[in-house]
């Protein structure tokens, strides 16, 4: 069994102090740790970018095949309304006549509205208003960091 001068493993006494490569092992773990932690946010946001671009991608793709089909829904009706026109005056001329007077009336319209939207983001009511949002939002991002600032000293411990 036991010899009884000798002690079992359990009741030995631990090292008063670690050495000096033991705690160099322990700082390389360190930094593997974090080369692996770091590593993989960084794996993560090169994944999470590929699919970003990814999804532009498609939204381009989606946006363009919009576009074809509202082009394509216009030129169907425009045509539609000539051929209908065409029969109310009895001549393809005065349709088509018709059809750009009514196109050069929306066009002309669309302008309009655009210059009026311009102007009241031009107005000075309007520009106060859009400088005191900028500001609070603004003054507000400043207050969360100083938050999350002052959060994370309190979970340090420092003052």
């Amino acid at each position: 069994m036991h010899d009884e001068g000798e002690l079992p493993r359990e009741a030995a006494a631990p090292d008063p102090a670690p050495s000096s490569s033991g705690l160099l092992a322990e700082i390389g773990q360190l930094g593997r740790a974090v080369k692996r932690l770091f590593g993989a946010q960084l794996h993560l946001l090169a994944a999470e970018l590929g699919l970003a671009r990814s999804a532009v991608s498609w939204m381009l793709l989606a946006a363009l095949a919009a576009t074809v089909a509202g082009v394509g829904f216009g030129l169907t009706v425009l045509g539609l309304l000539g051929v209908v026109l065409a029969a109310w005056f009895g001549s393809w001329i005065w349709a088509l006549l018709t059809l750009a007077v009514l196109q050069v009336l929306f066009l002309s319209g669309s302008i309009l509205l655009f210059r009026r939207c311009m102007h009241w983001m031009s107005l000075p009511v309007t520009r106060s208003e859009w400088n005191a949002m900028m500001r609070d939002t603004l003054r507000k991002a400043e207050t969360e960091i100083e938050a999350e600032s002052r959060r994370g000293n309190e979970e340090e411990g420092r003052p």
